[in-house]
């Protein structure tokens, strides 16, 4: 029969050896900072439709331009050809903005969710970007602090099918010169100044629908 002192040196002999702490810590964001964060990536004067100190073409700067006929308010639209983002508004117009978008076949077109919308976010490379280059995104494996150098910048929507998270991203970007061009490892990047002025009106429920790019097109045609 097993005695009481018996079970008790059994189990001391399972468990009394405590787990050692790995150290790892979740990434955060520090939200005391975020209004002084917005204010450093906010150029000084700023005007959305003519303030470009990143020297990108003009006819990437923030739009109001008329919406085709059909289209649901609230509702984003990405001309991955053009290289622009159109917000749909109650009247019949869009706001119009350029964005990068990624490079090969990493971009990914089809029709999203927003399901969730955050301010200054944390930011992990999937294992996936990790096996693909893992001298970029190996040293940010477990995760990266929210800030004005984040790759998600100071704005994201996170992209959803269903309720599957796709990884996929619309976010500002710390590297706003690669607006109208291909970029980003998968998301569609926009200048953090105007991700901000638009983040406001987008509620989450909203639908992106992300429209395939020139290679494609030409393929098809």
């Amino acid at each position: 029969m097993l005695t009481r002192r018996h079970f008790i040196g059994s189990t001391a002999a399972l468990f009394s050896a405590p787990i050692a702490s790995t150290g790892w810590a979740a990434p955060t964001s520090d939200r005391s900072r975020w209004s002084a964060w917005d204010a450093q990536i906010t150029p000084v004067n700023y005007d959305p439709a003519t303030s470009n100190p990143w020297g990108f073409h003009p006819r990437f700067l923030p739009q109001l331009v008329e919406a085709n006929p059909g289209l649901t308010p609230g509702d984003i639209h990405v001309d991955a050809v053009a290289r622009y983002l159109y917000h749909i508004r109650e009247d019949g117009t869009a706001m119009r903005y350029g964005v990068a978008i990624a490079r090969g076949n990493l971009y990914e077109p089809g029709t999203y969710t927003i399901k969730r919308k955050a301010k200054w976010p944390t930011w992990t490379p999937t294992a996936a970007m990790i096996k693909r280059d893992p001298g970029l995104y190996e040293r940010h494996a477990d995760g990266m602090n929210g800030g004005p150098t984040n790759p998600l910048g100071s704005r994201a929507f996170y992209l959803f099918v269903g309720n599957r998270d796709t990884y996929l991203r619309i976010h500002g970007s710390p590297s706003p010169r690669s607006i109208g061009g291909r970029a980003s490892s998968g998301c569609v990047r926009m200048v953090m100044a105007h991700i901000n002025g638009l983040y406001e009106h987008v509620s989450t429920g909203s639908t992106a629908y992300l429209y395939p790019p020139e290679d494609t097109v030409s393929a098809r045609s």
